[in-house]
């Protein structure tokens, strides 16, 4: 196997575990004024509107961020050419990734200094606005990498309004944002106590069949030969039939009230898109419209780059990864046992 090879394989899996980790930060944030019961919600007029969804993800909350930086590192020194050929051409929608972030962040950290119930609406609007925004987006891109993007004679790539307002594109938009909610919800059931825990279980429930209708139709469109472009048919319809599976599993675990099952299920659906863009599409990073595209070896770095990089993932790979293991054991306990209240 080539380094270009192992480095993409490398990129995936960063950008996976993002999706895994802040996919359930961002539906949390999405979810969290609905998931609070009445009296939880009367209450903030009293006393310090903590909000217990928000607290099952605080102790996690901008460390699993680590992991979109970590993609990033990879992305613009492993692949600049995908990167200088892609990035410019999905501007908006990384703008738009990028305020969703800091909005929802910063809203996430300054509601709890609200004084007023009005105040702590306006924040909870902003975080829910910050959650959704950014999975939205995401679904976007998915989607416009699945379908195909349209390149200039220089080789660049130019997006316009007309390429993302497609029905194959906003139904992988749509399908993305319901399955980060969904994540969330159990991510929620998994750490809260059993009265939100239930609404979560729930919430989630109906989500996860929002989310097989939304997929359907991206199927349908593809199908019809109006959705995804891939190379490698095969594998993708595996991946497509994986992505359904996990989605089933997930809902009857949460109906049943398997939490951790259910959680499992969740996190193999978030990162699943992940590989049907890179294997589904493999030998190409980038296809494009016309239906050619880039390769690995066109997109990635000279072998001496490549070679230094690895040298340097062999070490900081595995602090990542140690230091979320670490996070996750300090942490494992419900919300409120083993963990004050954070916001």
């Amino acid at each position: 196997m080539s380094l270009e090879t192992l480095w993409l394989i490398l990129l995936g899996l960063l950008l996976a575990g993002y999706f895994v980790l802040g996919g359930y930060d961002q539906g949390a944030q999405m979810l969290h004024p609905f998931l609070d019961s009445r009296d939880a919600r009367d209450a903030r007029d009293t006393r310090d509107g903590r909000s217990a969804a928000l607290d099952a993800i605080a102790p996690f909350f901008l460390g699993n961020e680590v992991w979109l930086v970590a993609f990033t590192g990879v992305l613009f020194g492993a692949f600049p050419y995908l990167e200088g050929t892609l990035l410019s051409g999905l501007y908006p929608l990384i703008v738009a990734i990028l305020v969703g972030l800091v909005l929802g962040n910063a809203a996430v950290q300054l509601r709890g200094r609200a004084r007023t119930a009005r105040g702590r609406r306006c924040w909870d609007a902003l975080i829910v606005f910050g959650g959704a925004l950014p999975a939205l987006c995401w679904g976007l891109v998915l989607g416009l990498l699945l379908h195909g993007v349209p390149r200039r004679a220089d080789g660049y790539v130019r997006i316009g309004t007309d390429d993302v307002l497609t029905p194959f594109v906003l139904a992988c938009g749509v399908t993305t944002a319901l399955l980060f909610a969904a994540h969330g919800a159990a991510f929620v059931a998994l750490r809260s106590e059993p009265e939100l825990a239930s609404r979560a279980e729930k919430m989630g429930t109906a989500l996860l069949r929002a989310v097989g209708a939304a997929g359907s139709l991206a199927l349908l469109l593809t199908l019809f030969g109006a959705g995804a472009s891939m190379t490698n048919r095969a594998t993708s319809a595996v991946l497509a039939a994986l992505f359904a599976t996990a989605l089933a599993v997930a809902w009857w675990c949460l109906v049943r009230g398997h939490r951790v099952r259910a959680f499992a299920a969740t996190c193999s659906a978030t990162l699943l898109p992940v590989p049907l863009v890179g294997a589904g599409q493999y030998p190409y990073v980038l296809v494009d419209a016309a239906g050619g595209g880039l390769t690995v070896q066109q997109a990635a770095a000279d072998g001496a780059t490549l070679t230094v990089l690895t040298a340097f993932g062999v070490v900081v790979i595995p602090v990542i990864l140690a230091n979320q293991l670490w996070s996750w054991w300090l942490f494992r306990g419900r919300t409120g046992r083993r963990h004050p209240h954070y916001f």
